[in-house]
């Protein structure tokens, strides 16, 4: 089964934008003539398996690399990089180049930024000595559809970058993306921005409309009705918790990478010599659309009922004679059995975890942190998994949730906990203390906590008996409603204004924009939110939004927006944008590297 997702039911026409990067990447191919080596930056190659089939890649004589400080092998007499504008990897060609020239070979050497060339970048081949060897160009991939629904910059370090590293290239990045989808679908004309990365992209998108103008006169009615950026910062509570639909788990526990998760194919029951296996994840297939939002016990239940129903069409074709276009209907459903028993078999897997005693106070421990209950028993949780020398990322989980919920520890087991981990697991986490200090997710308490007054006023929290209904966001961390699909539900609905308050509590700024598209007057004008309320269009089509997280998006709110437009009743659809799909371990390993 193809890794590239299928993009037929997506809202928009996702296919166009993947075909014009699919172009405009063969072009860059075709215009280095004859027999040459392509060398891609590694991280870009898994991006580029969710964009264009490796035989495309290869029709015009081109051979594959994977870029790394080893030389490259090959007798092609052209080389050609593709990669991120990273210093790291400007050392690596610089050492191939020079390589090759002690060694006399001559070559012609191409490096292809993507999606900007940076001066910083063209310097290091400058102190190198080789920068007169290079023929350079871009290749402008800001975005790309990871899902019918779902578009990502492939950003991985974006939210390190903005919070710790000050540096802002990723927003800069996040609103030309936007821009380049305005030129295709429309200005899109309401924007509303929570979190100071957000309010900066809504100042470039500006700027850029002002440079490089979207003209809507031309464009026909936009086909995106409203923007919603917001900052991963404003809602750290969320990627903390365990995701527990089918999707978030086998990311949690497999980690689901371009679409796709690798495992060991014994447990698949695969019968090949490899011993890992790339199992596709996308729309493409049907039955792992149908049930990746689901809760996962909800899963387990689907699968059983789809595996005995096929069960007993087994039986009732070797024990009756049946008709014609009854077996027709049988083996039509033979079809689908290569997918139901992919999906038991991974299930299967992931009950070897859910099973665990373990697994259900660790799930026990984040529902008593986020109702602020009993911080003394939380707090004894954590050191115990310190003491026990569990894996420090899941020490930082819990740590991050009992922090930012509580607003910061108070001092005495502030610095206790801090000393532990340092003695438990080496001074070398020093540096990431710092990072999660700097970043305000594990620190000091300085004042109380507004959690309890913000998981009230927006229903964050389901009581009992709401929590086992499937008919709120809530299903999804079994009676936690993610902060930020609560925020998203409100800006839809009735904009900033009925949640002023509240969004007050939380990080950074909220800006609320009507956008005009005519380039005469200024592209953002304010206007009041009760205005911009966003149902179903006067011509009955259903309204389309582009949410945007901005330092990455958690499956998990991913299944409760598709949840939310799901709902009776509603008249929209979501995109999903964002600059990386993550959960809490990675967002945390992110700032754990140095």
């Amino acid at each position: 089964m193809a890794q590239i997702p299928n993009l037929d039911n997506s809202p928009l026409n996702f296919t166009a934008l993947r075909e014009r990067s699919q172009k405009e990447l063969i072009n860059i191919l075709k215009n280095v003539r004859g027999k040459k080596c392509l060398v891609i930056d590694p991280k870009l190659g898994g991006s580029l398996s969710l964009l264009i089939q490796t035989s495309m890649l290869k029709e015009n004589g081109t051979e594959l690399r994977h870029l790394s400080a080893d030389p490259v092998q090959t007798e092609c007499s052209k080389v050609l990089y593709l990669v991120r504008s990273q210093l790291n990897l400007m050392k690596f060609i610089s050492s191939h180049i020079q390589n090759d020239v002690s060694k006399g070979l001559q070559k012609e050497y191409f490096v292809y930024f993507v999606p900007r060339r940076t001066v910083v970048c063209e310097k290091i081949f400058e102190e190198e000595k080789v920068h007169h060897l290079i023929t350079f160009g871009e290749y402008p991939l800001y975005i790309l559809p990871v899902d019918e629904d779902v578009l990502s910059c492939e950003l991985d370090l974006a939210f390190r970058e903005c919070l710790i590293d000050g540096d802002t290239s990723a927003l800069w990045h996040v609103a030309n993306a936007i821009h380049k989808l305005e030129f295709s679908f429309g200005v899109i004309p309401t924007v509303r921005a929570k979190g100071k990365g957000s309010a900066k992209i809504v100042d470039i998108l500006n700027s850029l409309q002002v440079e490089e103008p979207v003209n809507a006169p031309d464009m026909g009615a936009p086909e995106i009705n409203m923007l919603i950026l917001i900052d991963r910062e404003v809602d750290m509570v969320t990627p903390m918790c365990f995701q527990l639909t089918y999707e978030g788990l086998l990311d949690e526990i497999l980690q689901v990478n371009n679409g796709a998760v690798e495992v060991d194919a014994s447990i698949i029951g695969a019968q090949q010599e490899r011993n890992k296996i790339k199992v596709p994840l996308n729309s493409s297939d049907k039955l792992y659309k149908d049930i990746r939002d689901l809760h996962f016990e909800e899963v387990v239940q689907v699968l059983r009922e789809k595996a005995t129903s096929m069960q007993k069409d087994y039986a009732d074709v070797k024990t009756t004679s049946q008709s014609v276009s009854e077996l027709k209907d049988f083996v039509k459903k033979l079809n689908s059995l290569p997918e139901i028993a992919r999906h038991v078999s991974l299930a299967q897997h992931l009950q070897t975890f859910t099973c665990k005693p373990s697994f259900h106070s660790r799930l026990d421990i984040e529902q008593t942190i986020l109702e602020l209950q009993n911080f003394d028993l939380c707090f004894e949780y954590i050191e115990e998994m310190i003491h026990k020398q569990e894996p420090i990322i899941s020490v930082f989980r819990l740590l991050v949730l009992l922090s930012v919920t509580n607003n910061g520890l108070p001092k005495k087991n502030f610095d206790y906990l801090r000393r532990e981990i340092l003695h438990s697991y080496g001074f070398e986490h020093m540096p990431t203390l710092y990072n999660l200090e700097k970043a305000g997710l594990f620190k000091r308490q300085e004042s109380k906590s507004n959690w309890l007054m913000i998981s009230k006023a927006l229903q964050l929290i389901a009581s009992e008996s709401e929590a086992s209904k499937p008919d709120d966001i809530s299903y999804i961390f079994s009676g936690y409603a993610p902060l930020s699909i609560r925020i998203v539900q409100h800006a839809i609905r009735s904009g900033w204004r009925s949640i002023d308050e509240i969004l007050r509590y939380l990080p950074g700024p909220h800006v609320d924009l009507k956008r005009g598209g005519s380039t005469n007057s200024s592209p953002f004008d304010k206007v009041p939110s009760f205005q911009s309320n966003l149902d179903r269009l006067a011509d009955g089509r259903r309204a389309l939004v582009l949410v945007v997280f901005v330092g990455g998006v958690t499956f998990a709110e991913i299944a409760a927006l598709r949840f939310l437009s799901s709902q009776d009743g509603m008249g929209y659809d979501f995109i999903i944008g964002t600059t990386k799909i993550v959960n809490g371990n990675t967002v945390l390993e992110a700032l754990m590297t140095n």
